[in-house]
């Protein structure tokens, strides 16, 4: 029976995945398309003063519009994001070439990729540092953090020796 179980979990979970990406596609498309209406708004505006010989700051009549493009773009770019954790890919630093998650070295351009996920070290240091810490537990807090941040400062030292040899 667990073979089963564990093959309608796996399909439960390809499903879902499939279904993130599919609605994180849907709405890059929307908000492209809403991008492609701003520039066609900004476009009309433009020439509309041209034609009324109107002498106003660009900038100023465009604001809104620019704004709102600069929103459309960050979403834009953070479902791209998600859709590349999904599955399992990120962006080469140095040629934006997708490639797979754990590689060491861009297979287009040869890049060495710098890891962009925090260490459980790192996270626990952010979580303590966002917390809120009983007046009596403070000094005991602050010493942990401090041991944490040696180690980070180990580690670090560690894997640049590792990446120089």
């Amino acid at each position: 029976m667990g073979f089963f179980s564990d093959i309608g979990k796996k399909t439960t979970e390809t499903t879902n995945k499939i279904a993130r990406e599919t609605k994180l596609k849907m709405k890059i498309n929307e908000n492209k398309g809403k991008i492609s209406d701003i520039y066609e708004m900004i476009g009309k505006k433009v020439y509309e003063m041209h034609v009324r010989e109107e002498k106003a700051n660009m900038e100023d009549v465009l604001n809104d519009e620019l704004t709102k493009l600069d929103e459309l773009s960050k979403e834009i770019e953070e479902a791209r994001i998600e859709i590349l954790k999904l599955n399992q890919k990120k962006i080469c630093s140095n040629c934006s070439t997708e490639i797979e998650k754990n590689a060491q070295f861009c297979p287009k351009c040869g890049q060495k990729q710098v890891s962009e996920e925090p260490t459980v070290k790192e996270e626990a240091l952010k979580k303590l540092e966002d917390a809120e810490i009983e007046p009596d537990k403070k000094n005991e807090a602050e010493a942990v953090k401090e041991d944490l941040k040696e180690e980070i400062k180990e580690e670090a030292k560690k894997e640049e020796n590792k990446n120089e040899n």
